[in-house]
């Protein structure tokens, strides 16, 4: 049989439909579209020349449709020869890349130099499916996974995982200090954190020590955004989210802790509000605000006027895009671990798209949603749903390879065991308002909602399906138990009746699927909208130097509205159709449905933030808030065009969080010279073997040094 070399060097089987598929592919992008006969013809053609021989190039093939092209439609030998151009491009150099683009993909993702196309096979470990979505831009790993994918041959300590959860701060000083230095550990190995101080006694509470009162669970907020901050300083990431419940009678100093400019500057945070709290601010009934203060049984009530409560927290979220708001009885409700006894979250990741038990941490990546539109921009567009479902059955399949290679790079022993016991991964969706657009669907409409939740049950239904075909495979995740899970309301309602059979059969891999991250960077790399948001905006002025010296200002479109015009021969915005929508000029309602939708399928969360113009008032965001509960969001925040987190951002008011940082790493740096002094052999941060080069000591664990203070 006639075999086939692959520019990987693999030998497969000579496939003539293959051959046609492309040629049809070509002719569809011409006038007179596709005529199979010709295609066939062709294929037979080349088939014809090449039979005699036992191996051929995939080169020498191209080569032989481009001649026999020439010959019956030159301008589909045309198309086909300037894809043909693309590939080699793209193969040698990469994507056509912004000046922003090549900065986030030279400086955050590529390691020491690689060729683009080792870029592809580290990220990807080789797996040819996922490096050619990563290259055809359909598929892309989350930032810790190319950052740090196969590093770890190379002696670095880098997690894959991007965010971690740790336990629920408990109600005494050792606690609160062993979750300072969770945190520092797993910062310095690049992921974020989430933290619930719900446990610490409020201020005001007994305490059997000198102080006889405690000042707070507040007061220590800046303890934990002072670790962030100091790693961050030290040049590694460090993201932060502290929540705290609706229902601990220090909420109200919680929800304004942010207005002092001073604190908390490292840490985002939000309010994990109850449906009792909403109730009672839906009928404005009082709400109690209670604690038990476990070390000596006192009791704290405080009564209190939730829609005044519920009015500070939209006042600030309008004001300062803070706090958020997490709705704690949906993420309890919607996943598929709600009915195991002994499973809880303990918290969320710093941008909320993941709720984790304690030390649960999370694999992420996305697939590119847009670009499974045939024939974008079109009257006969649509969206390919068996593509689609390849890709999802791909996306956990990679993850969980992910998932087994990171097995050992989380930065503490508990994550470790979590991960092993849970197997929990995230793959998610980003390229959702450009997938709209490219439809002719407005964002928001019914026909949109509808799309959803057919892709959102596809979704899903493939996630548990390929996660089942796993555990046969390698068996179930060791917490795995039938009859809790098959009684979970988010699987009862989203899977199909040959899934839960598969489910029975042989249980699933993985206790968590899909996820919507926020895909900054990586949908910036691609050049599309980010995770589900609706596009931010038409077009922005550039400025730049002529060569006389002067500044000249021009209009950029944003990518997914110059391909539009391009396609349609438009030149100015005015002309564009109504269903090109921004994230200003869309209705509040329209943006909380496209997510509700979302969510239905989603077992984990989706990171959020509503956009919304600078005139937006208080009481809107009261109703969006409200409006968001009875859809069924986990969470979701504001940001006020103009508001006055805008100013903090880019304000100097730094110097006294600087000061407190610096001298909070001078005693760290101490007492860690001080312990090196007593022991040289034990590492002080993690108490691991400190290996002696080079004039100077390293950890072997956590790579800590006392020559890098």
């Amino acid at each position: 049989m006639l075999k086939v070399e692959k520019r990987n060097g693999n030998v497969v089987d000579f496939e003539q439909d293959k051959i046609k598929i492309a040629i049809e592919k070509a002719m569809k992008e011409t006038d007179k579209g596709i005529d199979e006969e010709v295609s066939q013809k062709i294929a037979c053609e080349v088939f014809e020349e090449l039979k005699n021989k036992e191996l051929v190039d995939i080169e020498d093939i191209q080569d032989l449709v481009e001649f026999s092209l020439m010959k019956y439609r030159p301008e589909v030998a045309k198309k086909y020869i300037l894809y043909r151009q693309e590939r080699t491009k793209l193969r040698e150099k990469g994507w056509d890349m912004t000046a922003l683009q090549r900065d986030i993909y030279d400086k955050k993702y590529r390691y020491d130099g690689e060729s683009f196309n080792d870029f592809l096979t580290r990220v990807s470990g080789g797996n040819e499916y996922i490096k050619k979505a990563i290259k055809d831009k359909k598929f892309m790993p989350a930032g810790r996974i190319l950052a740090g994918r196969g590093l770890d041959k190379l002696g670095r300590k880098i997690t894959l995982s991007n965010c971690y959860v740790m336990p629920k701060v408990e109600d005494s000083i050792e606690s609160i200090f062993d979750t300072a230095k969770y945190l520092a550990r797993t910062y310095s190995y690049g992921g974020g954190c989430g933290v619930n101080i719900s446990k610490l006694r409020p201020k005001g509470a007994r305490v059997n020590n000198a102080a006889l009162t405690t000042t707070g669970s507040v007061s220590f907020m800046d303890l934990f955004s002072l670790v962030t901050g100091l790693i961050g300083m030290r040049g590694r990431r460090g993201a932060l989210m502290l929540n705290m419940d609706s229902s601990h009678p220090d909420i109200e100093e919680f929800i304004n802790v942010k207005n002092d400019l001073d604190k908390v500057t490292y840490a985002n945070i939000s309010v994990n509000v109850d449906d009792e709290f909403m109730k009672a601010v839906k009928n404005d009934t009082e709400y109690d605000l209670h604690f038990t203060v476990e070390a000596n049984g006192q009791e704290i009530h405080k009564k209190v006027r939730a829609k005044e409560l519920f009015e500070k927290l939209a006042y600030n979220n309008w004001n300062d895009a803070e706090p958020g708001i997490l709705f704690k009885d949906r993420i309890d409700s919607w996943h598929l671990m709600s009915e195991f006894d002994d499973f809880e979250f303990a918290g969320v990741n710093p941008c909320a798209e993941e709720p984790l038990p304690a030390f649960g941490s999370c694999n992420l990546s996305s697939i590119n949603i847009s670009n499974f539109v045939k024939y974008p921009f079109k009257e006969d567009a649509y969206f390919d749903f068996e593509d689609f479902k390849v890709a999802v059955k791909h996306g956990v399949r990679f993850l969980n390879g992910v998932l087994d290679e990171n097995a050992e790079l989380h930065p503490l022993k508990e994550q470790r065991e979590v991960a092993k016991n849970l197997r929990q991964i995230g793959l998610g969706l980003m390229g959702v308002a450009d997938m709209f657009i490219k439809l002719g669907i407005r964002y928001g409409s019914d026909e949109s909602i509808d799309l959803i939740k057919k892709i959102g049950r596809v979704m899903i239904n493939e996630a548990l399906r390929e996660s089942a075909m796993l555990a046969k495979k390698d068996g179930p995740f060791p917490m795995y138990r039938e009859k809790e899970f098959l009684a979970s309301k988010f699987l009862q309602k989203n899977a199909d009746p040959d899934v839960i059979e598969l489910i029975k059969e042989h249980g699933v891999r993985n206790s968590q699927l899909l996820t919507m991250a926020p895909t900054g960077s990586i949908s910036t790399l691609l050049g599309c909208s980010n995770g589900v948001e609706p596009i931010f905006q038409i077009s922005y002025t550039r400025k730049t130097e002529s060569l006389n010296n002067e500044d000249t200002y021009y209009k950029v479109y944003t990518e997914i509205v110059r391909e539009y015009m391009d396609a349609h021969g438009i030149r100015d915005e005015e002309d564009l159709p109504d269903f090109i929508i921004t994230s200003k000029d869309l209705d509040y309602k329209d943006r909380i449905l496209v997510q509700s939708a979302w969510q239905e399928f989603i077992d984990a969360s989706i990171s959020s933030t509503c956009n919304v113009p600078n005139e937006f008032t208080v009481e809107q965001v009261e109703e969006l808030y409200m409006f968001a509960w009875e859809k069924g969001l986990k969470g979701v925040t504001i940001y006020r065009d103009g508001c006055q987190r805008a100013g903090i951002l880019i304000s100097n008011n730094k110097k006294s969080t600087k000061e407190k940082i610096d001298e909070l790493q001078g005693e760290i740096d101490a007492l860690a010279k001080n312990a090196l002094a007593e022991n040289p052999d034990v590492c002080p941060m993690c108490g691991g073997k400190m290996n002696h080069s080079g004039g100077c000591r390293e950890c072997q664990d956590c790579g800590y040094s006392p020559c890098s203070i």
